[in-house]
């Protein structure tokens, strides 16, 4: 059996038999503590198995215990059924398949040298602890107590029918409402499952109609930038001849060979070749951002040698230093001071800074340096001018404007919109830097080895 004593034998031989086997493993199941319908399903398989043994072996003798599952360590209540003669085929198969599902187990095992067909069911976790008294108090209990009669096993069966057809037609009830709530919640889900695709074709039809005019739009701004270019080229192409015309006369009228001039004439000769001169920059500097927004220009890709380039700048720029207060520092870039670039492009980025930071700054100074970090060059231009607000570090970048207050100065508004196309054209990107009464720093940040 099990190792254990066990809790009640008893013998089958005679079909009334069958109904006490029933009636005492229901009794059984009960003392270990099995819930009411567990109690029913093992005393159900017992009656089946009793009558097919009855059947084919001439009846058994069977003995209920209580073993301990490991796995699932909780008690575990067995019936082994022995069967009087040998099994016709030395197995068990229930006449019903539906007994192995009333039970946790079903099958045919070797017991102390006989064939015994076993089934169990475990004790629930929360049933009273099956201790060797309780099971020794269980099995006087059980010793004690007489079976009935197959009449009352019968009655005891009609009132479990009756109370499982109560159940099966309570829960048929609870499934038409189910049934109901679900048709009803179907017809809801399907009504907003209808609305949502309403909608959502509604609003794909207005994504569709926003991304046509969006291409259309994008198409009008890119002819609108295209013939503003073209425009820009144009218009300088043209006032370059007239402008630079200007300034070649105001020079011969200045010129000693030429006719002697009043000091007022001479004054005014000489506002007529400064205006021309800012009119011919402001020209030049139309047609370079015409070239940049246009694409026309192509950097020539070359070893660049900053420390040259450094020195070009300090010696071209130091005539623009006209305020003492001012000073100009340009420091020595660390070696390797090599970077792949466009050397007049960024020379003219550089000059550009450099200029803004002279014309801009009243006392302190204006410094350019240079530091590697890994793969890229940051080359800044800083100075100690007013400084420029955080709200504003965008808008400088913007064609014609100008930060407004005291200390402006003249200019276009277009060499940092320039500058910042040059140098995303070399491959890098153009930041600022600033605060009120801190002063700016335009930092250049390149690659080492070119775009």
């Amino acid at each position: 059996m099990t190792g254990a004593p066990p809790l009640l034998q008893m013998a089958l031989r005679v079909e009334q038999d069958i109904f006490v086997l029933r009636q005492r493993g229901r009794e059984v199941a009960a003392a270990v503590g099995l819930e009411h319908q567990d109690q029913v399903r093992i005393a159900t398989a017992l009656s089946e198995v009793a009558r097919d043994l009855l059947l084919t072996a001439g009846g058994a003798d069977v003995a209920f215990s209580v073993g301990f599952d490991v796995v699932a360590g909780r008690p575990v209540l067995y019936a082994d059924l022995a069967p009087v003669r040998p099994l016709p085929d030395g197995s068990y198969q229930p006449q019903s398949g539906a007994v192995a599902r009333l039970v946790d187990m079903l099958g045919v095992v070797a017991a102390e040298g006989d064939t015994v067909v076993r089934m169990s069911r475990r004790v629930p976790a929360n049933a009273p602890a099956l201790t060797p008294e309780r099971l020794a108090e269980l099995r006087a209990e059980l010793g004690s107590t007489a079976p009935g009669t197959a009449l009352d096993e019968l009655a005891a069966q009609n009132e479990q029918l009756i109370a499982a057809l109560d159940e099966v037609r309570s829960q048929r009830d609870e499934l038409e409402v189910l049934n109901s709530e679900l048709q009803e919640t179907n017809r809801g889900v399907m009504a907003l499952y209808n609305q949502l695709t309403e909608e959502l074709e509604e609003t794909n039809r207005g994504v569709v109609a926003l991304y046509a005019e969006l291409d259309e739009k994008s198409a009008q701004l890119r002819a609108a930038s295209e013939s503003k270019s073209r425009f820009l080229a144009n218009v300088s192409h043209e006032l370059r001849a007239p402008v630079t015309a200007i300034i070649g006369l105001s020079r011969l009228l200045g010129d000693s060979a030429s006719d002697p001039l009043t000091a007022e004439q001479g004054r005014q000769v000489e506002l007529i070749r400064s205006s021309a001169g800012d009119l011919l920059g402001l020209v030049n500097e139309l047609l370079d951002l015409a070239k940049a927004e246009s694409g026309r220009i192509e950097p020539d890709w070359a070893e660049v040698d900053l420390r040259a380039l450094y020195g070009q700048l300090r010696g071209t720029l130091r005539a623009l230093a006209t305020r003492p207060e001012v000073e100009l520092v340009v420091e020595e870039p660390p070696l390797p001071a090599t970077v792949r670039s466009d050397e007049v492009l960024l020379a003219q980025v550089l000059r550009n800074l450099l200029h803004n930071g002279l014309k801009f700054t009243e006392r302190g100074e204006v410094r350019l340096r240079a530091e590697r970090r890994d793969d890229r060059w940051s080359l800044s231009v800083s100075d100690t001018g007013v400084g420029i607000p955080p709200a504003l570090h965008e808008r400088i970048f913007e064609e014609f404007y100008q930060v407004p207050g005291a200390t402006r100065v003249g200019g276009t508004g277009l060499g940092l919109p320039y500058a910042r196309r040059l140098v995303m054209l070399l491959g890098g990107t153009l930041e600022l830097s600033s605060e009120p009464g801190r002063g700016s720093t335009f930092t250049v940040t390149l690659p080492t080895g070119g775009a």
